[in-house]
């Protein structure tokens, strides 16, 4: 198969679709592989790294997608992208459709099959190509969250760990899942006072069993999320709701009730985000205030370690491109329903029920769309 892999055009967006460890893996398998000039540089790979693991290397992405059977990308397709794909085309990529018309109906409208990263499943009920980015995600939360609270950012001033003397800085988290989790453990490291807020008591009673001590969690009820949001100097939304649009977990009529010049720190955004006052920024202007709230929004958070982060998500991906290049999609997707969970669209249909659940748009169940596709 033709693989290609272009470098990310997304506004800060440094990292890269496959590393070279992964262009090595592929030609081993007899596929070829064309990488886009300089893709991999924000992730501290060169185009001589490419070419010693196998690939080629193309001037443009237009040739990039000219020439591949199936793209790799890390970022959703943005619109010049969009209009590069065709029928029958392979793209694999997180996709976030649920807040994305316009991408959704270009995708649709261009004929190609699109799996999502974030709709892969696993045998646990996880999902694992999702899981790394989360974990880098929830990681970087308390670190923005900390940041924002500085007031030459136009925060409270607060110092998150505190000092002798000085209570720690309060922190809420949102959601106990990977994302909840790893930014609790690093809020905590921090110094910081945590609340851990979660609807799964089995994922409650993991937490007290795992992380007893470290920091404290209950269950996250609409009247405490309120009221633990009013004593809070951070808030860290991480509730994923697999596909579809994020919940709204505090509204803008709440900002008032918050302590003035409180951040919020919302890892959900690319699905929407979960605060109703969130719009998406960027590394290069992440923070914005609203009712003297500092939201800090940034939808590829990950990007900001970019070589971290494309590392980790090449190891999760790996054997699923693997598996893609070496079967075709459809034998890959009929071979293992978890990587057929991640098909979203199909040569101009939707196939991924929360995504039509969000657009208002008619779906048709994955399965069937395996047996009719030609």
């Amino acid at each position: 198969m033709k693989i290609g892999c272009p470098k990310e055009i997304k506004p800060q967006e440094f990292r890269v679709g496959l590393t070279p460890a992964a262009v090595f893996e592929l030609a081993r398998n007899r596929h070829s592989v064309l990488v886009e000039t300089n893709a991999g540089v924000g992730a501290g790979f060169s185009d001589q790294d490419y070419i010693n693991a196998g690939a080629a290397i193309a001037e443009t992405a237009q040739e990039v997608f000219a020439a591949s059977d199936m793209i790799v990308k890390v970022k959703e397709p943005q619109a010049i992208e969009r209009k590069m794909l065709r029928e029958g085309q392979l793209l694999f990529t997180y996709l976030h459709l649920a807040p994305d018309p316009e991408q959704t109906k270009d995708l649709l409208d261009s004929g190609c099959t699109a799996i999502a990263y974030e709709t892969v499943t696993d045998t646990n009920g996880g999902l694992p190509l999702l899981a790394p980015m989360s974990e880098v995600a929830g990681r970087l939360a308390p670190q923005v969250g900390a940041w924002t609270l500085q007031k030459a950012n136009g925060g409270r001033g607060v110092l998150l760990g505190g000092v002798p003397g000085v209570g720690a800085g309060k922190v809420l988290v949102i959601g106990g899942g990977v994302v909840g989790t790893h930014a609790a453990r690093v809020a905590a490291g921090m110094g910081a006072d945590v609340t851990v807020l979660d609807r799964s008591l089995p994922r409650l009673r993991y937490l007290d069993d795992v992380f007893a001590g470290t920091f404290k969690n209950a269950y996250a009820s609409a009247a405490l999320t309120a009221e633990l949001a009013i004593s809070a100097d951070l808030i860290i939304g991480a509730v994923l709701v697999p596909g579809a649009a994020a919940p709204k977990l505090i509204n803008k009529a709440q900002l008032s009730s918050l302590k003035p010049g409180a951040a919020l720190v919302d890892v959900a955004i690319d699905q929407g985000g979960c605060f109703e006052t969130s719009r998406a920024t960027t590394h290069e202007d992440p923070i914005y205030e609203v009712d003297g709230i500092m939201h800090y929004c940034v939808a590829n958070m990950p990007g900001a370690v970019s070589r971290t982060s494309t590392i980790a998500l090449g190891n999760a991906t790996l054997p699923f491109v693997l598996a893609l290049a070496n079967k075709g999609w459809k034998q890959a997707c009929s071979d293992d329903v978890h990587l057929l969970n991640g098909l979203n669209v199909h040569a101009g249909r939707l196939t991924y029920q929360a995504v039509g659940d969000a657009l208002g748009i008619p779906t048709i169940a994955p399965d069937l769309t395996l047996r009719t596709a030609a």
